[in-house]
């Protein structure tokens, strides 16, 4: 069972003084077991941005410590920035990450908005998921007039907040308005113009999102609106779905900007907003010179961008996760203003748990003294999904070579799907180097284990067959992923690159070593099994693969062997 994360992204009305920004992370840092991932400011909009990730019940817990810092920090009657904002807390979003659904944020969103409305005396909206009216689940209609038309909203019912205060008095002079929410993954993303001037970049932003603009008779900016039957204006959409945006001038950068909010990157991804942002200023006789991610991203945005431009350039897609972000940030520049580092802008790398020891972080050289040494793991186990990998890699290498062959252009694309092959069990076999010293270690974890008493005893047992069952399913695993690097060695040694093809051949020396060696541990290994059947079983298994991989070898081999004359 996953477990139960979510994320919050609470935006605080001051980007400047770097000490209240400090004072308000380390409130919510005060909260046990949160995690913080990102504070991200901004002069020009005087707006912080601070995401950060836990269990629920921690994470509500820190967004309130948060929320009653910035209270007592900030003071709105001071306030001004370019970005729009009703409150010191301007926004409070509750996003589900893993084990939790967007309904049961937009409970926790409604239970931490009556919290803070209550104790902390604070004017309070739910929008998006947690809104309790359909109109409010857009957070413009929250923020709507901003900080200085609250007195304004608070005096008609119908704009009035859904908890505390429902009078502009001096402490909420003070603190402004809160909207609490809950919502998917939302990407913040800037677009830099080669102009300074704020009315084009607003034109851009109508043209892109998806509410578009008010229609007009004659010039559309100073036209009549038109109108329809009940008086209201008719709007014409633009060409982004789940993209909100305006225009602005950034004073810290010196230029405008096109400010978007991609609200469901399946339906817009992050490239395609890009594309049609430039295609809408190119239009306009501008250029989007850059990008900017506001907070941080999901990974798949950028492989999928990273992917997306490869197509473009005609390029092989089989290449590193690494090269394929690099690609990304390149083609739309999102180190146009300030470096891009992906391990500080990219959520998953930043939840991973960086204590976590693992080998293929490893060196080759620190890889094999680890080997070498006297501790019984990494053994042949680990070596063997090793080969494996060097043998996939291989396979990806000559798909690679072929794919950007002078002549072949028009194979780029046949070529490339060899190479994502490649690379999609490099990593499956590099994660097995890691998991087979774990599966090792968890039998030597039995051993520690009590043994006092009969109840000991048979739980120790049984955790003994749980463990060795496992260690021998994962040498299988291995032996099934090696396996399925012949398809590609093969198909490299008959088509690729005939300048690679002992490459291919080296390839499949590889993998039937790891097939082989992988072998010789789900058979010792299940020699430990008490359930003879279930051993006779993977052994029956691994015996017909390593079969296959013997006779596919020779298979290429041979190809090899011609090829070369």
């Amino acid at each position: 069972m996953s477990k139960r994360l979510i994320e919050c992204v609470p935006n605080f009305s001051e980007g400047r003084d770097m000490n209240v920004i400090a004072q308000i992370t380390a409130a919510i840092e005060s909260a046990a077991d949160v995690k913080l991932l990102n504070v991200d400011p901004g002069e020009a909009t005087n707006r912080t941005v601070v995401t950060f990730v836990g269990e629920p019940e921690a994470v509500v817990e820190a967004a309130f410590m948060g929320v009653k810092r910035a209270a007592e920090v900030i003071d709105m009657r001071k306030h001004s920035g370019a970005h729009p904002r009703m409150g010191a807390t301007d926004v409070l979003p509750l996003i589900p990450i893993s084990g939790v659904t967007l309904e049961e944020c937009a409970q926790l969103a409604r239970d931490l908005a009556k919290r803070i409305a209550d104790e902390l005396n604070i004017p309070i909206y739910c929008y998006e998921s947690a809104a309790f009216v359909p109109e409010r689940q857009n957070l413009a209609v929250c923020r709507e007039g901003e900080y200085e038309g609250l007195a304004k909203k608070f005096a008609n019912a119908q704009t009035a907040p859904d908890f505390g205060p429902k009078e502009f008095n001096d402490s909420v002079a003070r603190t402004g308005a809160t909207a609490v929410g809950a919502r998917d993954f939302l990407i913040a993303v800037n677009y830099n113009l080669n102009t300074t001037s704020t009315r084009r970049a607003n034109a851009i932003a109508f043209d892109v999102r998806e509410k578009g603009r008010m229609l007009r008779e004659g010039n559309p900016i100073v036209g009549t609106i038109v109108r329809d039957e009940n008086g209201e204006p008719v709007w014409k959409p633009g060409t982004l779905k789940c993209a909100k945006a305006i225009g602005w001038y950034i004073e810290e950068y010196g230029i405008a900007q096109v400010s978007m909010n991609l609200t469901n990157i399946s339906v817009t991804p992050l490239h395609v907003a890009f594309d049609e942002v430039c295609r809408a200023a190119t239009a306009r006789g501008i250029r989007i010179t850059g990008a900017e991610i506001v907070g941080l991203v999901p990974k798949r945005a950028l492989i999928e961008a990273g992917k997306y431009f490869l197509r473009k350039q005609r390029r092989s897609l089989g290449v590193s996760e690494e090269e394929i972000i690099k690609i990304a940030v390149k083609s739309m520049g999102l180190d146009d203003l300030k470096p891009f580092n992906p391990r500080e802008k990219v959520i998953e790398y930043l939840l991973e748990d960086n204590a976590e020891k693992r080998l293929i972080d490893m060196t080759c050289k620190g890889f094999a003294e680890e080997t070498a040494s006297e501790s019984p793991a990494p053994g042949g186990g680990s070596i063997s999904a090793y080969m494996g990998s060097l043998g996939a890699a291989l396979g990806a290498m000559v798909a690679n070579l072929s794919s950007h062959k002078p002549g072949w252009d028009d194979r780029w694309e046949e070529f490339s799907n060899w190479a994502e092959k490649g690379q999609t069990l490099m990593n499956e076999l590099l994660h097995l180097v890691d998991e087979d010293t774990a599966a090792f270690n968890k039998i030597m974890a039995v051993f520690a284990m009590p043994k006092t008493t009969a109840e000991e005893k048979a739980a120790r047992s049984q955790a003994l067959q749980d463990a060795t069952l496992y260690a021998t399913e994962v040498p299988l695993r291995t032996m099934r992923a090696s396996e399925k690097v012949f398809e590609i060695v093969k198909a490299m040694a008959e088509i690729g690159n005939p300048n690679s093809v002992s490459d291919a051949g080296v390839g499949a020396l590889a993998a039937r070593s790891a097939v082989l060696g992988a072998r010789l541990n789900v058979k010792i290994n299940a020699s430990g099994l008490k359930d003879k059947a279930i051993a006779a079983r993977l052994i029956a298994e691994a015996d017909e693969i390593a079969a296959r991989a013997e006779a596919v070898e020779k298979e290429v081999l041979a190809i090899v062997e011609e090829k070369i004359g």
